[in-house]
């Protein structure tokens, strides 16, 4: 049998696997049962042939992935929001869109998350950036700046946000994902012991997508020279798609090729994972591996 791309993604107590045309999520509950969801991808991207398109795919394939992550997160917080009382906003939710509450709440959850990472990775670093123009006039030193304070803030933003246990664990999940992944990609049976021995870093992990549309970013945005604050604003924004869609080919072409070229590249996201990711134990492990066998169809 061929072997399949296979990636996914952690969620709250599990994982999210996925191959071209199948999606599992494994959620260990409370008792310890392990619940698995799995259906067929229905993708309007595939449907439209928009993957085959290259520089053009990324963007679209990153937002139907963020979609899908959050109803996968979505699933399994619902194991462990039982017992807690519905707050007045989802209240309010369910009463004004009834049967499309759920579809509603994902949108405004993507769409703030969208307009935090605008916030963060443009408004703010193009801001501090702009301070500096005072002293330098230099366009590719100010380019620079403004791409190692938007790495930065990168790399805070996920040592804080680790610090927290909810969050640790759903690293743990992280690193019991990939080697789950690492055990198939090497032909190996889908067990905890051979999946126990592999690295928690992988070259097409999230992570590595996030570092290179940093890195992305700084060389595309370095050929618009320094203009206004409000045009470097708009110009960033507007480009966003088209450093989407680069980034895209790039992680594309890490996971293809494996020789010194690919690993220098991937190499600072690799590093960058060591914070995303923890070692996982057994019983993440055995989640990860039922979410990977049930997109599989192995038994």
């Amino acid at each position: 049998m061929k072997k399949q791309t296979v990636g996914g993604q952690a969620v709250i107590e599990g994982v999210m696997m996925q191959s071209k045309d199948k999606r599992a999520i494994a959620v260990r509950k409370s008792d310890g049962e392990i619940v698995i969801k799995k259906n067929k991808i229905k993708s309007w991207i595939n449907e439209k042939n928009i993957d085959k398109i290259p520089f053009v795919r990324g963007s679209f394939i990153l937002i139907e992935t963020m979609l899908e992550g959050v109803k996968s997160l979505n699933f399994s917080s619902d194991f462990f929001m039982e017992d807690e009382e519905e707050d007045a906003f989802d209240r309010f939710i369910k009463k004004i869109f009834k049967d499309k509450a759920n579809d509603v709440t994902m949108g405004l959850t993507v769409a703030l998350s969208l307009i935090l990472s605008v916030g963060l990775f443009v408004l703010i670093p193009t801001a501090v950036g702009g301070m500096f123009s005072r002293l330098i006039s230099n366009d590719l030193i100010l380019n620079l700046i403004e791409g190692f304070i938007r790495i930065s803030i990168l790399f805070i933003y996920i040592v804080l946000i680790s610090k927290n246990k909810d969050i640790a664990r759903v690293y743990q999940y992280h690193g019991a994902e990939h080697k789950s992944i690492y055990c198939y990609e090497n032909d190996l049976e889908l067990t905890v012991e051979n999946a126990r021995p592999f690295t928690t870093l992988h070259p097409r992990c999230g992570t590595n997508f996030l570092f290179i549309v940093m890195s992305t970013s700084i060389i595309l945005f370095s050929f618009f020279g320094w203009p206004n604050p409000l045009a470097r604003i708009a110009m960033r924004i507007i480009c966003i798609p088209i450093v989407a869609g680069i980034s895209y080919e790039i992680i594309r072409f890490l996971g293809k090729y494996n020789n010194i070229f690919t690993k220098i590249i991937a190499y600072p996201g690799m590093m960058l994972q060591k914070f995303t990711t923890k070692e996982p134990d057994d019983d993440q492990l055995e989640v990860a591996l039922a979410a990977l066998k049930a997109v599989l169809d192995e038994k």
